[in-house]
């Protein structure tokens, strides 16, 4: 039964992913952390295995998303690698940090994050791009398919902070740094936005790579859980993608980021009492 679950969630979380443009973990976290522990529907979970478990998972959603952009030739390499520079110290003492925490404290923080993760998501159209630091950083030219030009860029020791600090949380709490990295990428350093996504899942890609063994070797990734979830997740990401072409409503859209800050409240409750 706890398989059925797993896959259940891990098809829910790759769906939700791609519809709205944020990674899984977000979504498989708390979804198996509600089943397993609150329900008691998923025998010897625990936090730091939902963790183990969605970094692992990360590396494949990830794989996927980054061989389609490679074909649209979206991926800015070089700023991937730095920032996959700038996250690996982060994810190795996020993951560290992650033994040490019992449920009620993984909870109350994990939701702080999702707060914060939907705040951005649900006003980072209304906010204005900083052009301070494509002035004070590397300058970088993109050419679209329709010869439109784009210059970006950013200080590199700055770029190096910001991944550093997401992925902290990546290692943390298990989830992509997408949904943090992408609105940082458009605002601040003016990437167009295929190009954000595009490079931020080449280092999603990169650094749950390194999450994962991390938490490998701490013991954390329940290896019998990945067998359900793995694919259920790639499947639930090809028809959320599929699907994201179809439904181009902006409501929609709003309305699961708004789920997704109320997921953030519950989370903070429980922690809480």
């Amino acid at each position: 039964m706890e398989y059925i679950l797993i896959a259940v969630i891990g098809l829910c979380s790759g769906l939700i992913g791609a519809l709205v443009g944020l990674g899984g973990g977000v979504i498989l976290v708390p979804a198996t952390l509600f089943v397993g522990l609150t329900l008691g529907l998923i025998p010897d979970i625990t936090p730091q295995k939902v963790v183990g478990l969605s970094v692992v998972m990360m590396i494949f959603t990830g794989l996927a998303s980054t061989l389609s952009y490679m074909k649209s030739k979206t991926v800015d390499y070089k700023s991937g690698v730095i920032f996959f520079a700038g996250s690996v110290p982060g994810t190795i003492f996020g993951a560290w940090v992650n033994k040490g925490l019992d449920l009620p404290s993984f909870n109350l923080y994990f939701g702080i994050l999702l707060i914060i993760i939907a705040t951005i998501l649900i006003v980072k159209d209304k906010l204005k791009p900083v052009k301070w630091f494509v002035e004070n950083g590397q300058k970088r030219t993109f050419v679209d398919q329709e010869g439109k030009s784009f210059v970006y860029g950013y200080p590199i020791w700055f770029a190096l902070l910001l991944t550093f600090a997401i992925g902290f949380a990546s290692g943390l709490f298990g989830i992509g740094g997408g949904s943090m990295i992408v609105p940082a990428m458009i605002l601040l350093f003016l990437f167009p936005p295929h190009v954000a996504v595009a490079t931020s899942m080449f280092m999603v890609f990169l650094s749950s790579i390194v999450n994962s063994a991390s938490h490998i070797y701490l013991g954390n990734v329940p290896w019998l859980y990945t067998i359900p979830v793995i694919p259920g997740a790639y499947i639930g990401a090809k028809f959320g993608a599929a699907l994201n072409k179809r439904i181009k409503s902006d409501t929609l859209v709003l309305f699961l980021r708004i789920i997704l800050l109320l997921l953030g409240i519950r989370s903070i409750i429980d922690g809480l009492i």
